[in-house]
């Protein structure tokens, strides 16, 4: 019997949804992108760009939030709690010994509130103009042995805390970029030997393929490979034809094709990620993309992906789970892109047209 079995979790598998800590300003933020920035900025100024388009996207329960506010972090807690999600992950940002956007996290970890699992993830890639970690470089994202040793002396302390989501008794790691370091086997090398110096099992080690890569990450000196949605490059080919050529038609009528917008079906776009994974000759973590729509960040050179309704979250969520519960308690992880990506169209707290139906539908779905 795992541990989580053991205290009366008696939840399908463990939703653990990515958690974005861009909702306050900061220094590097306001001469980046002007005074007062945050997440917010993008999402409020969205616009529709074709018929139908759903922009501005609206906060509800929660509202316009900023992350310096306690009573923000435990209200978000609450209702991932209240919805059946098993913890947060969040995106983790590390420079060089350098962090941004540390104060949520920093102020959760200081106050032992909210009193909610949490694991961190790495995005280790430049910060970029372009909102995709190419292009004009805002901050680098350096590697080296002194900064892996640094690094993981910093990450006992979060490894180490009560509230840390753990697999068979092993603190959870990710890492978005696992291809990026230099030395990956001297990285995850130095987190897990860091971690048993300071009286820890060694970590639960992830790497996330991500920008469409497939690769088996134990290979690179990981635990385990979590593959990440979305993953689009393949759709432009992929709907060229069949049942896809008509809605490229369609969005070519709509004028959504210019300036490389690309707007895709929702349901298309995961059965071609699902048709993807199924290819892969490792094991896997799987995640599972709420929407997508980043025209707030990058105009009409973002990718939307239409109809992406509640009710085909909710299916491709219990597919996932029903597929992860052949395996003990502590492996059936399920990761939810995401949280809060407002500025990506892609999250499952409350707006003002779909409410809380992804939240209620994680909560049919793992209710047993």
């Amino acid at each position: 019997m795992t541990t989580a079995e053991a205290g009366g979790d008696r939840r399908r598998a463990r939703i653990v949804a990515f958690y974005l800590p861009q909702f306050h300003p900061i220094p590097e933020n306001d001469r980046w992108w002007g005074t007062g920035f945050t997440e917010w900025t993008n999402v409020s100024r969205a616009q529709p760009l074709f018929r139908g388009h759903r922009q501005p996207r609206m906060p509800a329960d929660l509202g316009f939030y900023d992350l310096r506010l306690p009573e923000t972090r435990s209200a978000q807690a609450e209702l991932a709690a209240g919805h059946g999600l098993a913890g947060f992950c969040y995106w983790h940002y590390w420079f060089g010994g350098k962090r941004l956007l540390e104060r949520p996290f920093e102020e959760v970890m200081k106050s032992g509130e909210p009193d909610f699992p949490f694991c961190l993830a790495w995005a280790n890639e430049p910060w970029t103009r372009t909102w995709l970690g190419r292009g004009e470089v805002l901050q680098e994202q350096p590697y080296s042995s002194d900064d892996d040793l640094e690094h993981a002396r910093w990450l006992v302390s979060a490894l180490a805390d009560d509230r840390a989501l753990r697999l068979h008794g092993r603190p959870l790691f990710l890492v978005y970029r696992p291809n990026d370091l230099p030395e990956p086997g001297r990285t995850t090398d130095t987190f897990r030997r860091e971690c048993v110096r300071a009286g820890l099992p060694e970590p639960y080690l992830i790497g996330i393929n991500s920008w469409n890569r497939t690769a088996d990450c134990r290979t690179l000196g990981f635990d385990a490979t979590l593959d990440f949605e979305p993953q689009l490059g393949d759709l432009p080919g992929a709907l060229a034809d069949g049942a896809g050529r008509a809605r490229l038609q369609r969005n070519a009528r709509l004028g959504v094709m210019s300036a490389r917008l690309k707007v895709y079906s929702y349901a298309d776009a995961r059965r071609l990620m699902n048709r993807r994974r199924a290819r892969f000759d490792f094991p896997y973590l799987s995640t599972i993309l709420a929407g997508w729509d980043s025209a707030p960040r990058r105009g009409r050179k973002g990718v939307i992906l239409v109809d992406n309704t509640p009710e085909l979250f909710e299916a491709g969520l219990r597919e996932l789970v029903d597929a992860a519960e052949s395996k003990p308690f502590d492996e059936r992880l399920v990761f939810v892109n995401a949280w809060n990506e407002w500025a990506e169209g892609n999250y499952l707290e409350p707006d003002t047209v779909d409410g809380l139906a992804r939240l209620e539908a994680v909560r049919r779905v793992v209710t047993p």
